[in-house]
């Protein structure tokens, strides 16, 4: 199996405050496989949002290397390659005064897709994610939570990318509607052949959509692997305390 993201000894630090420069990444090797969604699980300030954004070229390592389907992260053109990677961000991030349509389609107009694409493209989208047309000229205010987080999902799918980066997207959604997001993003995941990367502290959603799951705490790699290896047989006593207390 390929790979569609590959740390290779990454170090990331920020500077907080008068202490000086904190290591928010420390010595990261890991390795996310092409078609599946891979899940990270860490409680706030893991540095969970860090890899994301170290994937999506938004920061760069201090040390190491980030490559993106064997091909490291280019100096220049970097929105280009940033286009071929879709995020979708917890609250949807859709912009208010923007219409529902126009919040998915913006990217595929700013590439120049001709318009008989571009519909053709957002009616696929909105079936697979469940929504009615009727949403289009609505506003995302007009929209329940769930609504919201669909049209996101649509928007991050739009430039049919070959990753999609996830920080937390369903946990503003109330529980019973999560699950059907879950069986909408499963399908559209199987549909698409994309490639996933979710950062969530909700270890029964990494393990419910994660085909590979990696537990990071305070920086480190405490664990990764299949879930069901990582559920059997935890490595780590703060491993064993997430699968029991969460599962």
């Amino acid at each position: 199996m390929t790979n569609c993201v590959e740390f290779r000894g990454v170090d990331k630090s920020f500077v907080f405050g008068p202490d000086g420069p904190k290591k928010v990444l420390d010595g990261i090797e890991l390795r996310f496989p092409e078609g599946i969604t891979t899940a990270v699980v860490g409680e706030s300030g893991s540095g969970k949002t860090t890899l994301l954004q170290l994937i999506n070229a938004v920061l760069e390592p201090d040390a190491g290397e980030v490559r993106v389907f064997d091909e490291p992260i280019p100096d220049q053109h970097r929105e280009k390659f940033r286009r071929r990677i879709g995020y979708s961000v917890q609250g949807a991030g859709l912009f208010p005064h923007m219409t529902n349509r126009d919040n998915v389609v913006l990217l595929a107009k700013l590439e120049g897709w001709i318009d008989d694409l571009i519909e053709e493209r957002y009616q696929v989208l909105l079936a697979e994610m469940g929504l009615a047309m009727d949403v289009s000229n609505r506003y995302p205010r007009e929209l329940s939570g769930g609504q919201q987080q669909r049209v996101g999902l649509c928007r991050a799918l739009m430039l049919r990318p070959r990753l999609l980066l996830l920080d937390e997207p369903f946990s503003a959604v109330d529980p019973i509607t999560r699950i059907g997001i879950y069986e909408r993003f499963q399908a559209v995941q199987d549909h698409e052949g994309v490639s996933a990367v979710l950062v969530t502290h909700d270890m029964r959603e990494a393990v419910r959509l994660a085909g590979n799951l990696v537990i990071l705490r305070e920086g480190k790699v405490l664990q990764h692997g299949p879930p069901q290896d990582v559920l059997n047989a935890p490595a780590h006593e703060y491993v064993e305390m997430l699968v029991k207390e969460h599962l």
